[in-house]
């Protein structure tokens, strides 16, 4: 029987289109006019934000890929936590969600696919999301996700274009899942090494989120998940929205276990494509290329990066503590952008 990671060319969030031909596709598409329409994606945010007339808001996204791992549980878990970060990221609850499954015809077996199920539903209602549905079509690669329906507070969204000068940049889980994954796959990682990317990966990034909405308004300017474009590139995404200039510090970022060995060798397609899209707009000084490659790594599940007010920051990460979860400071926001030049310094 063949293992899920055959039916892949690219796995997980590595899978995700080239960040130029991305931009090249839709830079004709028309803005939205109806004023009910709070974000789009026009910032490259992580969902769309809907206003009711009540007043409510909704936010509704839409992630799927290819496999990264062989199991099929862990697979479907992944696969829903990754969707689910998605609203977290906009300060939002999930509630709902659709799956969304491609599957060869010539495999794999249904109790395979059945455990990709379960693995996904299990996470969801761990979560608190209830599965109302979803669509299969047939394609010579697997993939799985969901599209997720949340509610928020039109007065409390979180974007990535209000990042603040002054603020500290956290984020809440370690880089390099890309980078094991595919070491993995070549027979040149650790068990250990993978294990602890999959815990990473299933990790849901509920318990940061729920900490950062307890503090004042204001407080969280702005917010991400780092998936298929890195660090480097969703930082990029966060500077460009806000019109800001972003410091990161390589010497505080959180790494997995053999990632930063491996990055040279394993750098995945996707961070091969960001390394050549996103390198314009990050300058390094006096920074190891092998700490550069992994802020282009892509992240399946990754974590929450937010901009925070600095005197919040030792109280958020007291917290996350408390409920066994870290978010780690790796930078600042230091001031304007300025024209034309790069928009996230790593030092």
């Amino acid at each position: 029987m063949r293992r899920l990671t055959e039916y892949a060319d690219c796995a997980g969030c590595a899978s995700k289109l080239d960040a130029s031909l991305l931009t090249e596709l839709t830079k004709d598409l028309p803005p939205e006019t109806d004023p009910r329409v709070l974000v789009d994606y026009r910032t490259s945010d992580d969902a769309g934000v809907y206003r009711w007339s009540n007043g409510s808001a909704l936010v509704q996204t839409v992630d799927f890929f290819t496999p990264m791992v062989d199991d099929p549980y862990d697979y479907g878990q992944i696969a829903a936590a990754n969707a689910l970060s998605d609203v977290y990221a906009m300060g939002g609850e999930p509630r709902t969600a659709l799956a969304i499954t491609s599957l060869p015809k010539d495999g794999p077996p249904a109790e395979v696919v059945r455990a990709i199920f379960r693995g996904g539903i299990d996470q969801l209602h761990r979560a608190g999301v209830s599965l109302l549905g979803g669509h299969t079509v047939t394609d010579p690669e697997i993939k799985f996700g969901y599209s997720v329906t949340g509610e928020v507070d039109p007065a409390r969204i979180w974007t990535n274009a209000a990042a603040r000068e002054g603020d500290t940049l956290l984020l809440t889980k370690p880089l390099g899942t890309g980078i094991i994954v595919r070491a993995t796959r070549f027979g040149h990682s650790t068990p250990a090494h993978f294990e602890a990317a999959v815990r990473s990966m299933k990790q849901l990034n509920d318990v940061a989120a729920a900490a950062a909405r307890k503090l004042e308004p204001g407080d969280v300017s702005a917010c991400t998940d780092v998936t298929g474009f890195g660090l480097a590139g969703h930082s990029c995404e966060v500077a460009k929205a806000s019109g800001v200039t972003l410091e990161i510090t390589a010497a505080s970022l959180p790494a997995l276990p053999g990632a930063l060995a491996l990055v040279q060798e394993f750098l995945p397609c996707g961070g091969r494509s960001n390394l050549r899209f996103f390198t314009g707009f990050m300058a390094a000084s006096s920074v190891s290329p092998e700490w550069v490659m992994l802020c282009q790594d892509p992240q399946t599940s990754g974590g929450l990066l937010f901009a925070m007010r600095p005197e919040r920051v030792a109280g958020f990460q007291q917290e996350l503590a408390a409920a066994g979860a870290t978010a780690t400071a790796i930078g600042r926001v230091t001031g304007p952008a300025s024209a034309g030049g790069p928009v996230v310094r790593l030092v």
